[in-house]
C-alpha cells in the first residue's frame, strides 16, 4: 500500500478504562437536528440479531478491543452453535439478505435459511478466511476485523411480517445484523454498448476474463462497456482506463472477482463505473500491495456509483487528478484498510450516500499529502463498525466539508470524526480555510487508545503535528452513548500545538461516559447551544499536555446546559460514570477493565478474562508457576466478592487452582487480601467459585496470584468478576 497513516498516537500517559454502555439497535438511533436527514438513504433495512427471538446466546455489550461484542453493531450480537437459530421478522418486502457474522478463526461452514419455517434449498456460506487481521506494525493494534458479510438472493419474495431465520448448520456462528432488501432484476444492456462477453469474457467465472475486459474498454472509447449478468474472473488489474463507462446489470447480478480492478497513476478522466460488484480475495493487509478496487486516478469528471465492493484492502485509494469525482450510492464492506482515501490532489470531490461497514482503518479519509485536498466533501454517508481507526478522518486540506453523516460503533484507535493535522509523511498540507463539520450523528463512537490507555472522543480536533489555523466550524451535531467524551481537543503528538479557531454551535450530547469536553492541549473553542444529558463524570476536563504548554480557553457563547461542572484533578483521568452514583451497584466492576498478566499462552490473552464472555479465557504461560492476573478497576473500590469462572463446557474437567487475592490502590504496592487457598472448579456446578473478601477491603488493582492448577500446567480463568456486595 502507499504510505498510510500509522495509528501511533501519543497522548498524555494518564490512565482510563472502558464502560459497557447499554447499546440499542442501529435502526433506533437518536435523531439528528431536524434541519436535514442524517446518513445515507439505503435500499435495505437492518435488523440487529440481539433484538429478535433466538435459541442462541446473546453477547455484549462490550467496549473491550478485540472482542466479538465490541466489534458488533450496537456492541451486541448472538452466538449460535450447530442447530441454533435467530429469526427475523421482515419489516418490508424483500428478496435478498446480507448477514454480518463471525466464525471462529480457521473455520468455515454454512447457515441454513428458513422462510416462515420452510428451509430454503440455498444456504449462506460463512468463513473466517477474510477475518482475524493482524497489523503488528500499527502500535496498539490487536487482532481485529472479526466479522464478515455474506449475501444471498432468496429466490422468492417475502412480505412484511414474514419470518426469515438463519441457523448454524455445522460451525459456531456469531450473527450481528441482517440487511433485508427488495432488489430489482438484471438491467438491460444499453444500446450500442460493447459487451465483455462479445470479447470473450467467461460469465461462469472459470476462465480468465482480463483480456476481454481490456479489449472491450479499448473498443468502447466514448461509450459503454457492458458487463452482463454472471461472474467474471480477472487475474490482473486494468490500466489506461479513460473516457468510458463500465456498467453492469446491477451489483446483485454482475459480479467481478478481482482483488485489483483499476490501477493507474493518471487518466484523462470521464470514467464512469456503475452497477456491478467487485469482490476480492484479500485476506490480510499488505500496505505495499495495490489490492484496491481503484488504485490511483480515474481522472477529472469521473464517477463511481451503485457498486458493491468487498474483500479488498481499500475500496478507492485515490491519488493524482480526480477533480470533480462523484462517489455515490455504493456499498463498501470488509476492507482490511480504508474504505476510501482521497490522498492529495482531490479538488471538488463529492463522496455521498454510501454505506460502509467493517473497515480495517478509516472508513472515509482525506489525506493532504503532496497537495491539499480542496473544496471536497463527505456527505450523507452511513458508516458502521470501523474496527481499527476513525469513521471519518480529515488529515489536512483546504475548505473541506463533512456533513449529515451517520457514524456508529468505532473501535480501538479512532473517533467517529477526526479533524487532524497529523501528517504521517511530508510534504503535508495542514488544515486551511474553513473546515465545515455539520449535521453529523455519532453513536457509540470514540474508543480507548491502547497505546497509552487513553480515551479518544466521539469528535476529535487534533493539532497533532502543527497548530490548527483553519476555521473549524462544528454545527448541529448529535452525539449519543459515547463511551468516553463527546468533543476532544488534543495535540496527539504530545507537543502541545494549539487547537484554535474552533466553534461548536448546536449539539445534543446524550449519555457520554466521562465528559462533554476533553481539552488536552492549548487553544480555544466557543460553544453555543450545546445541551447535555447523562454526563458520566463532569462537563469539562481541561488539562493541557504537556504541563506548561499553554491553556485551552472555552468561551460560553450562550444556550449551553447540562455540562457546567469541571473535573478538578488533572493528575487523574475521570472514569466512566465516576461523577455520579453507580446506576447499577450490583454490576461487575471488572468487566471491560484493563487486564494484564505475567504471561499468556498463545491467543488466550488477559482481556479474555474480563470480556463478559464465559466461553473465552485467559491462560498463563505454561509450566511457569506462579502466575499473576491483574485487573485495573479504574478507581479504588470496596470489593466484597469475587466470582471466578472457567468455561462451562463438559470438556473442561474438574480441577483445583491454588491462589491468593492481592490488592493495591496505586498499582505499585500490593498486599494480600485473601491468603492462599485451593479452589475447586467443577463443570457439574457451573465451573464457578466465589471468593469473599474481608470487610474494609479497598482496592483499585485486583491481582490473582496462582501457584498451582491440578487440571493444566498454567493458570486459567474465563471470567474474573468483582462486586461490591
Amino acid at each position: 500500500m502507499h504510505p498510510h497513516p500509522i495509528r501511533n498516537v501519543r497522548y498524555a500517559a494518564v490512565s482510563a478504562t472502558v464502560v459497557a454502555l447499554t447499546a440499542g439497535m442501529l435502526v433506533a438511533l437518536a435523531p439528528a437536528p431536524a434541519h436535514a436527514a442524517t446518513g445515507a438513504t439505503l435500499p435495505f433495512t437492518s435488523i440487529e440479531a440481539e433484538s429478535v427471538p433466538t435459541t442462541g446466546t446473546r453477547i455484549g455489550p462490550d467496549y473491550t478491543q478485540g472482542t466479538l461484542a465490541s466489534e458488533a453493531s450496537g456492541r451486541r450480537a448472538v452466538r449460535l452453535t450447530a442447530g441454533q437459530r435467530v429469526e427475523f421478522t421482515v419489516p418490508r418486502a424483500a428478496n435478498a439478505v446480507n448477514v454480518a457474522y463471525s466464525v471462529p478463526d480457521g473455520q468455515s461452514g454454512i447457515l441454513n435459511v428458513y422462510v416462515n419455517g420452510q428451509k430454503l434449498p440455498k444456504t449462506l456460506p460463512v468463513t473466517s478466511k477474510y477475518s482475524y487481521v493482524d497489523t503488528p506494525w500499527i502500535a496498539g493494534a490487536k487482532t481485529h476485523h472479526l466479522y464478515d458479510n455474506a449475501r444471498l438472493l432468496l429466490g422468492r419474495d417475502v412480505q412484511a411480517g414474514d419470518r426469515v431465520a438463519v441457523e448454524a448448520a455445522d460451525v459456531q456462528v456469531t450473527v450481528d445484523v441482517a440487511d433485508f432488501e427488495q432488489t430489482a432484476g438484471p438491467a438491460a444492456k444499453p444500446s450500442g454498448a460493447v459487451s465483455v462477453t462479445d470479447r470473450g469474457a467467461d460469465p461462469s467465472g472459470r476462465g480468465d476474463s482480463t483480456q476481454a475486459f481490456r479489449e472491450a474498454i479499448a473498443a468502447a472509447q466514448g461509450g459503454v462497456v457492458w458487463i452482463p449478468p454472471g461472474e467474471y474472473r480477472l487475474t490482473s488489474s486494468l490500466s489506461g482506463v479513460q473516457n468510458v463507462t463500465i456498467q453492469g446489470a446491477g451489483h446483485w447480478h454482475s459480479v467481478v472477482r478481482a482483488s485489483r480492478f483499476i490501477d493507474q497513476p493518471n487518466s484523462s478522466g470521464r470514467v464512469h463505473i456503475k452497477d456491478f460488484a467487485v469482490i476480492g480475495e484479500v485476506t490480510e493487509r499488505v500496505d505495499s500491495s495495490p489490492d484496491n478496487f481503484v488504485n490511483g486516478s480515474l481522472g477529472p469528471n469521473s464517477s463511481v456509483s451503485g457498486m458493491w465492493l468487498q474483500h479488498l484492502k481499500v475500496g478507492l485509494w485515490l491519488t493524482g487528478n480526480n477533480d470533480n469525482l462523484v462517489v455515490e450510492n455504493n456499498r463498501i464492506l470488509d476492507t482490511t484498510a480504508d474504505g476510501l482515501n482521497l490522498n492529495g490532489n482531490a479538488r471538488g470531490v463529492r463522496v455521498r450516500n454510501n454505506f460502509l461497514r467493517n473497515q480495517g482503518d478509516d472508513a472515509l479519509a482525506m489525506w493532504s499529502l503532496y497537495a491539499p485536498d480542496t473544496n471536497s466533501s463527505f456527505e450523507n454517508n452511513t458508516i458502521s463498525q470501523p474496527n481499527l481507526a476513525n469513521g471519518i478522518a480529515i488529515y489536512g486540506g483546504t475548505d473541506i466539508t463533512v456533513r449529515n453523516n451517520l457514524v456508529a460503533d468505532t473501535n480501538a484507535l479512532g473517533s467517529g470524526i477526526a479533524i487532524s493535522n497529523q501528517k504521517f509523511l511530508d510534504p503535508f498540507h495542514p488544515l486551511a480555510g474553513t473546515i465545515t463539520v455539520d449535521g453529523n450523528t455519532l453513536v457509540r463512537t470514540g474508543a480507548m487508545n491502547p497505546n497509552w490507555n487513553h480515551p479518544m472522543g466521539a469528535l476529535r480536533v487534533d493539532s497533532y503535528d502543527s497548530a490548527i489555523e483553519a476555521q473549524v466550524r462544528i454545527t448541529n451535531t448529535t452525539i449519543t452513548d459515547s463511551p468516553y467524551s463527546a468533543f476532544e481537543f488534543v495535540s496527539g503528538g504530545g507537543r502541545g500545538h494549539a487547537a484554535k479557531n474552533v466553534t461548536v454551535d448546536g449539539a445534543a450530547v446524550r449519555n457520554t461516559g466521562t465528559v462533554v469536553v476533553q481539552a488536552e492541549t492549548s487553544g480555544a473553542a466557543t460553544f453555543r447551544n450545546v445541551t447535555a444529558t447523562g454526563v458520566g463524570a463532569a462537563g469539562i476536563y481541561n488539562c493541557p499536555y504537556p504541563a506548561g504548554s499553554g491553556t485551552f480557553t472555552l468561551t460560553d457563547g450562550g444556550g449551553n446546559s447540562g455540562w457546567s461542572s469541571t473535573w478538578s484533578d488533572c493528575s487523574t483521568w475521570p472514569q466512566p460514570g465516576q461523577g455520579s452514583p453507580d446506576p447499577d451497584p450490583a454490576r461487575n466492576l471488572a468487566k471491560g477493565r484493563p487486564a494484564t498478566a505475567t504471561g499468556s499462552q498463545d491467543v488466550y490473552t488477559p482481556g479474555k478474562a474480563v470480556d463478559g464472555d464465559v466461553n473465552t479465557y485467559w491462560e498463563s504461560a505454561n509450566h511457569a508457576f506462579p502466575q499473576n492476573l491483574t485487573v485495573d478497576l479504574g478507581s479504588a473500590q470496596g470489593v466484597r466478592r469475587l466470582v471466578l469462572k472457567l468455561p462451562p463446557a463438559q470438556a473442561w474437567q474438574a480441577r483445583t487452582q491454588t491462589l491468593s487475592v492481592q490488592g493495591s490502590t496505586d498499582g505499585s504496592a500490593y498486599s494480600t487480601v485473601v491468603m492462599p487457598k485451593d479452589y475447586r472448579f467443577d463443570p457439574a456446578t457451573g465451573n464457578t467459585v466465589t471468593v469473599n473478601l474481608p470487610a474494609g477491603t479497598n482496592l483499585r488493582h485486583l491481582r490473582l496470584h496462582v501457584t498451582a492448577n491440578t487440571g493444566w500446567p498454567g493458570a486459567q480463568f474465563s471470567e474474573v468478576e468483582a462486586y461490591l456486595s
